[in-house]
């Protein structure tokens, strides 16, 4: 079993920045996919990132690629989102997720508001 937790969330204006990170407790991830998630008041959840096991090839989604940077630290069994140049379409509860293979594990979320 894993345990995840996000930090890092909270209130920033137009074009400020946040990094969100994750914890993961209970075994170890560095052989887990890791991702970001997003869901907005009254939107489903929806892909933001993720980076493999060995940190290489990270992916964004389209509406974040070139703004937002994910990265690992093995080391640490954490999972970090930079947040750079954040627009009010970024406001969202964020969520990490660990998976490999059929074995898939969610955090509970942290808020991310982005204020005009």
């Amino acid at each position: 079993q894993v345990q995840l937790v996000e930090s890092g969330g909270g209130l920033v204006q137009v074009g400020g920045s946040l990094r969100l990170s994750c914890a993961a407790s209970g075994s170890k991830i560095s052989t887990y996919a890791l991702e970001w998630f997003r869901e907005a008041s009254g939107k489903e959840r929806e892909f933001v990132a993720v980076v493999s096991w060995n940190g290489t090839n990270p992916k964004y989604s389209d509406s974040v690629k070139g703004r937002f940077t994910i990265s690992r630290d093995n080391d640490k069994n954490t999972v970090s989102l930079q947040m750079n140049s954040l627009k009010p379409e970024d406001t969202a509860a964020y969520y990490c997720r660990a998976r490999r293979g059929p074995n898939i594990y969610w955090g509970q979320g942290t808020q991310v508001t982005v204020s005009s």
